[in-house]
């Protein structure tokens, strides 16, 4: 009897724990006069039936007032000189938000986004001008997330805010170095996305005038993060952030966004570290759990 109660008290708190980590959160009802009303953009190539699971994955309620649009290969050669012929899956529902609010990036399905974190598409949004806003980003199917950017990039046009089609189309740039550079091995997109904000920050601090000081600037970083990297891929960086130089993107202005970014950063890699047993005390909880479940039912 008193096994019973045990498993039974366990599959309450496994349950209480699915729902709690798995669940969105609620979605605000408030229309904000100013800033404009929340804005979902729908990966064109999406299915109706995939798409309506995307207005619930992003907690789009029929009821809501919310703009509605797709996004499809025509807008990524719009917006970032994309293929016009490019198949669109991500969806993201963007909020802006007032000012000194910042930039939340919400990845409501990590298993189906599968090259880009959080923290790499807020570091492209920022270079692509993007600030105080609140952006969640979903997909019913596996993909690797960079479409994305293009739809929130249209999110903006159709509320009337301009962004710079130089920086939108860098930014894009940017989010292809960041996923390459997280598939070499031993650098994590934590790692990667911590580098690219160190430099940003060095940048706006050091103001460089040449390719050269861009160049140290990316070496400094490197050393300080111990990154190892070819010299193909530091070439990359380099040229990466030289363009930055010459379009006279002002890091200083976001400096505060960039401080938020590091240590949300730094949290998420502290938390990845902090018991490398972790995940498999997990597994070997729900492997117990499982094999008390079926001891009970035979």
């Amino acid at each position: 009897m008193k096994k019973s109660i045990k498993i039974i008290m366990m599959l309450l708190l496994t349950f209480s724990f699915v729902i709690g980590v798995s669940l969105p959160a609620a979605a605000s009802t408030t229309i904000n006069e100013k800033l404009g009303v929340p804005i979902l953009v729908l990966g064109a190539n999406l299915s109706d039936a995939q798409k309506e699971e995307a207005r619930k994955l992003l907690n789009v309620k029929k009821d809501e007032t919310v703009e509605e649009f797709e996004i499809t290969g025509e807008d990524a050669a719009k917006y970032i000189n994309g293929n016009p012929d490019a198949r669109m899956f991500s969806s993201a529902k963007i909020v802006r938000q007032e000012e000194g609010t910042g930039l939340v990036i919400n990845i409501v399905t990590p298993e189906k986004i599968t090259q880009v974190s959080s923290e790499m598409y807020a570091n492209a949004l920022l270079t692509a001008g993007v600030e105080n806003a609140t952006v969640d980003v979903a997909s019913p199917v596996k993909v690797t997330g960079h479409s994305a950017l293009t739809g929130i990039y249209k999110a903006y046009d159709v509320q009337g805010v301009e962004l710079d089609k130089d920086r939108m189309e860098l930014a894009n740039e940017e989010l292809g170095v960041a996923t390459n550079l997280a598939e070499k091995e031993g650098l994590s997109q934590e790692k990667v996305s911590e580098l690219l904000t160190e430099i940003k920050k060095a940048i706006a601090e050091q103001n460089p005038a040449t390719e050269e000081e861009v160049q140290k600037i990316v070496e400094d970083q490197l050393s300080k993060l111990n990154i190892s990297l070819s010299e193909a891929d530091r070439q990359m960086l380099i040229d990466l952030f030289n363009k930055m130089r010459d379009l006279n993107i002002d890091f200083g202005k976001v400096k505060n966004q960039l401080e938020d970014l590091t240590g949300t950063i730094k949290d998420k890699a502290d938390e990845l570290g902090l018991d490398a047993g972790f995940w498999e005390k997990v597994a070997n909880f729900f492997s117990e759990l499982f094999e008390s479940i079926s001891n009970l039912f035979k």
